[in-house]
């Protein structure tokens, strides 16, 4: 065998000796990467959702305890004394003690006049009857409002709280510093890139943005996620940069206000990515590892096979050549009468010889010419048929003869014809009808002539046999070769209409030492030989068969194109 059939058992060891631990290895390290990613992709996930209601709780609790201060203030001193402006200003201070969040402190009458005023703007005196945060006040009892510009001219937002009095209903109004509370807004801090900042249902910025954006400006992609929900709700977006980011959205102040945190996905998952390259190089590592020893591995193991190879070889020699002998043994019944029929001729031709020399001795000189031509007839005929002998044990010798295989480009069509002539006279003696389909054409192989010879003869012997075991000497038994090309092969098929192969020994006919034949006619290693040999060719033999039918032998053999 040459070398690429042993690199094909190499390479197809590699890819089983790394299938076996590479598809386990590979599955379980997906496995385990696939819940690892889904355990830091939860994990994160939930800090976000954590962070977030977290953060909204800080926020609202902040927002609740200015409007408490608010409150107590209110109570503790009522309007009479909260217009006065000094009681509102030391009411201010301790306000101030509690939060450094209020910027300044106001009372309004029924008719929404500010009446006291503690601040560094003018606003006394100014009536906000008709400002749609009095109107919230006076009908829910308290307001937040949203970021706006008022009389001040710069962004702010206010709590207020409204109370009874005896002239009406009067207005508690502090305002909150936008600095400070987004301050308290952005101490969210995730990551490189994380940031938190609160929106208005209208998508309008009530804090600034770590990443760009000024207050009371609409957020440029506000839109794609400003929606009521319930709890916290979280989702990817990708900005007008493309790139991806994680959101984490719950609504405060009574759905009026959504606190938003985003950060980079990348950022966000920046543990589950480093991760994901330790087992990448990890698992480089083992596999180029796997990879080295499956390489190691299946060398080796190609090694012994071409050396086991090379064992089998020497004693497939020496098993053809005992296949050989057996055959010969086989044959001789019918080489004994090929070899007598000429044999026989001869002898009545030299009697021949012998009643035309009395005659001859007779008359001292010849007067019948027809004599002398009959004796001449008779010596060519003597030297033809000892030619045929030579021929016939020519052929049985260069059978037997053992040689080495050298395999060369042979004509099937007339490699047969030289078979069928060594055949044919045994087929004679016992009545088998020889029928040849060789259509025109070349049908050339490359094979060893010795080696195909063999296996050829040993399947038209076997068929004789069939045929003998089925017909007797009867005249009806019928030996059919023929040849056909496809795709590549040459066909050889050997027909016989014998006695057929029983079921129970159809799979054992290619096994050594197998045989139906009777005890000292058959050594059950013909077939065994002629598949190897066959396989050994690069072809395939295929066999069909009826009991009591016969049976078709086909050998395929690759053709050679010109």
């Amino acid at each position: 065998m040459d070398e690429d059939y042993y690199k094909r058992i190499q390479v197809k060891i590699l890819t089983s000796v790394l299938l076996v631990p590479l598809v386990p290895f590979l599955l379980a390290s997906g496995v385990a990467f696939y819940y690892f990613t889904r355990s830091v992709r939860t994990q994160t996930l939930a800090s976000m959702q954590r962070i977030v209601g977290d953060h909204r709780q800080m926020i609202e609790s902040f927002l609740g305890e200015r409007k408490a201060d608010l409150q107590f203030a209110a109570e503790s001193h009522g309007y009479d004394r909260l217009r006065d402006k000094e009681t509102l200003r030391r009411v201010f201070e301790n306000l101030r003690e509690q939060s450094d969040a209020f910027v300044d402190l106001g009372v309004f009458n029924s008719g929404g006049l500010h009446v006291a005023y503690v601040g560094q703007y003018e606003l006394a005196g100014k009536n906000y009857k008709d400002a749609p945060w009095f109107q919230a006040v006076l009908k829910n009892g308290y307001y937040i409002s949203d970021v706006f510009l008022g009389f001040r001219n710069i962004p702010h937002f206010i709590i207020a709280i409204a109370r009874k009095g005896p002239e009406g209903d009067w207005v508690l109004r502090a305002t909150i510093d936008t600095l400070v509370f987004s301050h308290k807004v952005e101490q969210v801090r995730l990551g490189k890139t994380g940031e938190a900042f609160i929106l208005n249902s209208e998508g309008v910025l009530q804090t600034e943005r770590r990443s760009g954006g000024n207050l009371m400006e609409k957020a440029p992609d506000a839109e794609r996620y400003i929606r009521h929900h319930e709890g916290v709700r979280w989702f990817f977006l990708r900005d007008a940069k493309n790139i991806k980011f994680l959101y984490t959205t719950t609504w405060l102040k009574d759905n009026e206000w959504m606190l938003v945190v985003r950060q980079e996905q990348d950022d966000a998952f920046a543990t589950l990515h480093q991760a994901a390259v330790l087992v990448g190089a990890i698992s480089l590592v083992a596999g180029a590892v796997i990879i080295l020893l499956g390489a190691y591995m299946s060398n080796a193991v190609a090694n012994k096979i071409r050396e086991t190879d090379q064992e089998k070889n020497r004693l497939g020699h020496q098993l053809v050549m005992a296949g050989r002998l057996a055959e010969i043994g086989e044959m001789a019944t019918g080489f004994a009468h090929e070899i007598n029929n000429p044999l026989q001729i001869m002898r009545v031709e030299c009697s021949m010889i012998e009643a035309l020399m009395g005659e001859l001795f007779r008359d001292t000189a010849p007067k019948d010419i027809q004599n002398v031509k009959d004796l001449a007839d008779s010596l060519n005929q003597i030297k033809l048929q000892i030619e045929r002998s030579g021929e016939i044990t020519a052929n049985i010798l260069k059978f037997a003869r053992k040689k080495d295989v050298t395999p060369e480009d042979l004509d099937l069509a007339v490699f047969l014809e030289e078979i069928l002539h060594i055949v044919e006279k045994k087929a004679l003696v016992e009545n088998v009808r020889i029928d040849k389909e060789l259509p025109p054409g070349r049908y050339r192989v490359h094979a060893d002539a010795s080696s195909l010879q063999q296996v050829l003869l040993n399947l038209v012997n076997n068929a004789m046999f069939a045929i003998r075991e089925s017909h007797g000497s009867h005249i009806g038994g019928v030996l059919s070769i023929g040849l056909s090309k496809g795709e590549g092969k040459v066909a050889i098929k050997v027909e016989d209409n014998g006695c057929g192969i029983s079921p129970e020994n159809f799979q054992k006919i290619f096994t050594p030492f197998f045989s139906t034949k009777p005890v000292g006619q058959g050594t059950g290693l013909g077939l065994s030989i002629c598949f190897g040999i066959i396989d050994k060719m690069g072809g395939s033999m295929e066999v069909e068969s009826n009991e009591g039918k016969g049976t078709t032998f086909t050998i395929r053999l690759p053709e050679v194109r010109l």
